[in-house]
């Protein structure tokens, strides 16, 4: 197989959106539905964001960027709030009458269909009102968010500015078929934390959703036009407020203890009794779930009192009971309050599974309108109605997020490209120990005092904008039958002008590093069940010290045969 440039460079170089989260979420009690919750904790991390030249971003829709950083110290930008000026976000804060939140006193489980309520442009958001055992699960009760004026604790939620200056024409209808495609990068991801306990599954219930609230012309400077942006439309500011988009990351990962958990609580229910102990109303085995494939998620769409009778395993994949489920076009109907007299939603999350997607099955992300301004509100938050939220996931009390975005749907792969590298960049023509050197005296550190490592490391990201090079080994679309057995391909990684590194995968799991100074580190994700007919993917990633990745995918078919 010829050396590939990974998802590639042309994807990571130019990259129309990069997020990067630290996203410490820490607790001594669990944060399922079933517990309290009350005692999870977020402590600070960070957010960075990147654009190419055509994509500037702003926290304030006034001072511009191809990078942005939000944080737990600046989400709110005291400073600025006291003085009431505008002036005070020059380094990036958010403007002075925002509305974010850093989860408060601590996450919440909580669960959203992805409705945008028109009248104060919010996300709707329900947390849990109660639980009492039933004979098959537990009958749940939902209230409502209040978020419409305030901003409650229990979930991380921000403001973000994205100038598109592609195009010269200014689109005022809000029509999705005037906009911009955008993907999700392949190294999207969300993992336990370096601190954190791994294999509790807490990073599989998280959700970021990204509601897009409104939008100006690229050429409008006006802050007080660009910040007061809502769902409201008139004769400068075009409202949107479509149904947000909600990215489910680890959508085919379940943890054994979550699996576990799941087989021995939810039975099948066969009528819609309101007698929690009614045994007979709940009878035999629910659906299969096994590591390896993506489930849906029955998301709350309205209020659900104890008169409603509803089920937290109630749908077609896990207790069979339907009688709450709303369709595609009930969820049309209502957009305002939930889903015409039904109270769960199968919501059509764009998953981890479609992101690892490639050429014309690519699915696109979000649209974006050219020469455009458009105010994006980001929400994270833990997904209550995910199977995978259980009792002991967060035990693991950390999780880590990275996301980004391009504007390349195909690779070089994608059309069999045979041409010379694409986007190499400008990556340093210097060794590790060179470069140190040059910066000890562009620092003026004197003679054998050497710069520190964040101080290495922060050059590199400067100078170093090339991509590693990833070569797997064998066919990148393997068929094996049911039990059989996949065999990990063999990596090699080049960083640079380095010599080319070779890892057998069998003999580490999911993460290994390189050799020393070679800045190369590796992770795999994703599961191949060889037990379930299915189609799997397999994630090969690997990342310089500078922060360019390269990724490469393996589809995994298993046949019944």
């Amino acid at each position: 197989m010829k050396r590939k440039n990974s998802s590639k460079k042309k994807r990571i170089l130019r990259l129309a959106i990069v997020f990067t989260f630290m996203a410490i979420v820490l607790g001594t009690a669990t944060y399922a539905w079933f517990i309290g919750m009350r005692t999870v904790n977020v402590s600070p991390f960070e957010v960075r964001i990147a654009a190419t030249e055509d994509l500037q971003l702003s926290l304030d829709g006034v001072n511009w960027s191809d990078t942005v950083a939000i944080n737990s110290t600046n989400f709110r930008n005291p400073a600025a709030e006291t003085a009431a000026d505008n002036t005070l976000t020059a380094q990036g804060n958010p403007y002075p009458t925002n509305t974010n939140t850093w989860g408060g006193r601590g996450l919440i489980p909580m669960s959203s269909i992805g409705i945008i309520n028109t009248t104060t442009s919010r996300l709707t958001l329900f947390e849990k009102g109660s639980l009492t055992t039933t004979a098959g699960g537990y009958r749940l009760m939902a209230s409502r968010v209040n978020n419409d004026s305030t901003t409650p604790d229990g979930y991380v939620a921000f403001d973000l500015f994205i100038k598109n200056s592609s195009g010269a024409e200014y689109y005022q209808t809000n029509n999705p078929l005037n906009e911009e495609a955008i993907y999700l990068t392949n190294d999207s991801k969300v993992v336990v934390g370096s601190t954190g306990v791994a294999n509790t599954g807490i990073e599989n219930s998280v959700r970021v959703a990204f509601a897009q609230i409104g939008r100006v012309e690229a050429t409008n400077t006006d802050a007080s036009t660009i910040q007061g942006i809502t769902c409201a439309t008139d004769s400068t500011v075009t409202g949107i407020c479509r149904t947000a988009q909600i990215w489910e990351p680890n959508d085919t990962n379940h943890v054994p203890d979550a699996l576990t958990w799941y087989n021995t609580t939810c039975r099948a229910r066969k009528a819609a009794g309101t007698d929690t102990s009614l045994a007979a109303s709940y009878e035999g085995a629910c659906g299969t779930v096994v590591d390896g494939q993506t489930y849906p998620t029955y998301a709350i769409g309205k209020e659900i009192t104890a008169m409603n009778s509803v089920d937290i395993y109630d749908g077609s994949a896990f207790n069979s009971y339907t009688g709450d489920i709303a369709d595609t076009e009930a969820i049309a109907i209502s957009a305002a309050e939930g889903n015409a007299g039904k109270y769960l939603f199968a919501y059509p999350y764009f998953t981890d599974t479609m992101k690892l997607k490639t050429g014309v099955e690519r699915p696109t992300f979000i649209t974006l309108a050219p020469n455009s301004i458009t105010k994006v509100r980001v929400y994270i938050y833990i997904e209550g109605q995910d199977i995978d939220n259980y009792d002991f996931a967060s035990i693991g009390k950390q999780i880590a997020v990275n996301f980004g975005f391009t504007k390349e749907r195909f690779t070089e792969d994608d059309i069999n490209y045979q041409g010379p590298v694409l986007n190499q960049g400008e990556g340093p023509n210097q060794t590790r120990a060179e470069i140190i050197e040059a910066l000890a005296t562009e620092l003026e550190l004197g003679e054998g005092v050497s710069p520190t490592e964040a101080q290495i490391i922060t050059k590199l990201k400067t100078i170093d904008k090339t991509a590693p090079v990833i070569t797997l080994s064998g066919s990148q679309n393997q068929t094996i039958a049911k039990n059989g057995t996949f065999t990990q391909p063999t990596i090699t990684a080049i960083t640079d002008n380095l010599t080319p590194y070779t890892h057998d995968t069998a003999d580490d799991a999911d993460e290994w590093y390189g050799p020393e100074g070679s800045g190369i580190h590796a992770t795999i994700t994703g599961t191949v069940n060889n037990a379930v007919p299915g189609v799997y993917r397999v994630l090969y990633e690997v990342a310089d010290e500078a922060g360019n990745v390269a990724t490469e995918v393996v589809t995994v078919t298993v046949t019944n045969e």
